[in-house]
Parts: structure tokens; sequence; C-alpha cells
């Protein structure tokens, strides 16, 4: 064989294996996918460390092939924001408070309702109960995601501007509040003038005058220093915040059995993981709290039952889910 006849066989025969191997490489990149993840809360957040602790998880256990990129701080816009880039496929993963699902979807806000249990512990446990995570299955239907199960915040206080020691003093009261329905409703009942205004505003209008306090939950208070502006904090025992992670319909649909078995595992470790976390540090956080100049107080001698039967009155013929989570709460 000459020598031309020789390099004209080679070069055809890497040719012809680089044909084949092409689609090979192909078929291995075929299944990569980088998530896009938004939440509201800052960065620091214990939403946002759980974020970030599944995003390491997944790429680590896809070796690569699966990675999240979190948005924090409302970067992507605001909830209801999210929630329409999440129904359109723009937006992979968001993880969005029960708030928002509320608005949406009556049943959901049934996990608002006020007393369903009278502390971060047993919100941890409630969360996790079949009364509390078969909420999440009308989301598909309603709001095209997926949601994957239930994260935390601890139960939450009042800031007053005020000398506050029980329920009864909101009356009359300008309170900022979380703006979803079960909120406005219940502090309504109590007599408080509910006020919305955006969460990086909250600070300036207590300094101000603009509002006499807000409730909010003592991670995000601490971290915002809310002592700074307000004369007692009054641990309500009434209210928690969940979220939900929340991955597109659209999203969703095109991942296999795998990759959604996957990420359904490593969702549920970080939301253990955040939900530890919380219940562990906030006692931590109450103690710096007590060490500031704010009076805490407690409603502990507060009896709420009349408050309950004017709630449920109200919320029950719109979510009777809350009979059912009531009943789970009573039995932590």
């Amino acid at each position: 064989m000459t020598t031309t006849r020789r390099q004209f066989i080679q070069r055809h025969a890497v040719a012809a294996a680089a044909t084949v191997a092409a689609p090979l490489v192909f078929a291995q990149g075929a299944g990569a996918k980088e998530f896009r993840l938004g939440l509201i809360t800052p960065a620091g957040h214990s939403w946002n460390r759980a974020a970030l602790q599944f995003g390491e998880a997944l790429k680590k256990e896809s070796e690569g092939r699966l990675s999240v990129t979190v948005f924090h701080s409302g970067q992507l816009g605001n909830e209801a924001a999210m929630m329409q880039q999440l129904q359109s496929g723009a937006l992979d993963m968001g993880w969005i408070q029960a708030a928002e699902l509320g608005s949406r979807v009556a049943s959901v806000a049934a996990i608002n309702a006020p007393y369903l249990v009278r502390s971060t512990p047993s919100v941890a446990k409630l969360v996790k109960h079949p009364a509390a995570t078969k909420l999440l299955e009308v989301l598909p239907r309603e709001t095209g995601t997926i949601g994957l199960g239930w994260g935390i915040t601890g139960m939450r206080a009042v800031f007053s501007t005020k000398d506050i020691a029980s329920p009864t003093d909101l009356k009359g009261m300008k309170l900022r509040i979380n703006p979803t329905p079960v909120y406005r409703d219940f502090y309504q009942m109590l007599g408080a003038a509910p006020t919305p205004i955006p969460t990086p505003q909250v600070f300036d209008a207590m300094s101000n005058g603009q509002v006499d306090g807000l409730e909010a939950d003592i991670e995000f208070s601490w971290n915002q220093r809310f002592d700074k502006v307000a004369k007692t904090l009054l641990q309500m025992n009434a209210l928690f915040m969940p979220f939900a992670p929340l991955v597109s319909g659209r999203i969703w649909q095109g991942l296999d059995a795998k990759d959604k078995e996957l990420i359904r595992k490593l969702v549920a470790q970080s939301l253990n993981a955040q939900i530890n976390d919380i219940v562990t540090t906030e006692a931590g956080l109450i103690d710096k709290f007590k060490g500031t100049s704010i009076a805490f107080k407690t409603a502990s001698s507060f009896n709420p039952d009349a408050s309950i039967q004017e709630f449920d009155k109200l919320w029950l013929p719109k979510a009777p889910q809350i009979a059912e989570l009531r009943k789970a709460g009573a039995a932590l």
C-alpha cells in the first residue's frame, strides 16, 4: 500500500470515529441542567443557607450534571412575580412563602391559621404531619407548580413602639403585617389596623411613627435589629410562616424519574436541616433580644379561645383543612 493511500485511509478512519463519538458526547451532556432558584430572603437567612446546601448536594450527587444558582433577596422579583415565572417555566425553582400560596389557594392558607400550635418546636413537627404536607397536593392543578415540602420560620412576635403586654393591647395600633388574608383578618379581630409596608421600609416607618409596630419572626427581626426602634417585644405564640420549595410544573415534566427522586430526597434533607437550625438557634436569638434594652414579654397568660372561635367562624368555610391541622397540632 502506498504512503498516500495509507494516509487517506487513516484520515477517513479518524473522521468516522469522530462521527460515531459525537452522539455519545452529546448524550452524556443531554441531561445537564442548571436550575435557577429564586427566593426573597436576604443572604445569610436560614432559607438561603438551605437553598445553597441543596444546590451543593445536588451538584455532588449528580457529579456536576445538575446544578443550582440561587437568586436571593428578591433579585428575580417579588413572590408574585416569581410565581408567574414558575408557571411559565421561565424560573425553575422558587422557595415561596405560604402567604403567597394562600392568597392564591384558600386551602393552603390553612397553614397560616392562628393558634395551630404554640411553640417553634411544635411548628417543626406540624409541617411534617400529613395534614400539612397534603395541602401541597393541589398546587399542580391550581398553580402549575410542584410543592416539595415545608420549611419554617419560628413563631412570630410583635415589635411595638408602645408598651404592650397582651394581644388585647394591639387594639388601635397601626401594625405592619405580612399582607396575607389570614394575618389581616386575625389582627383586625384583635382590633389592630393592619398596615402593608414593603419590608425594606419597615425600620424607617417605625422610626418616624408611620406605624406603631410590626409582626415578624425572631430570626428576621434580629437580622434587621427591630429592637432598636421598638420598646416592647411581645411573643404572641399564635402564628408562623412556613415556605414551600416549588418546582415549575413545566420543568418538572421534563425531568426523568431518577432526577425527580434525587431532587425530592435532597430538598427533604435541606428542609430538615433548615427546620432543625431554626429550632436550635431561636433560643439563642431570644437571649440576645433579652440582652438589649427592649422589654421582652410573652402572651402566655392570654386565653385565645374566643379569638380561635371568631377566626374559625370566618375561615373554616373557606379552608376546612384548618380543623384537621388544629387536631394535629393539639396532639403534638
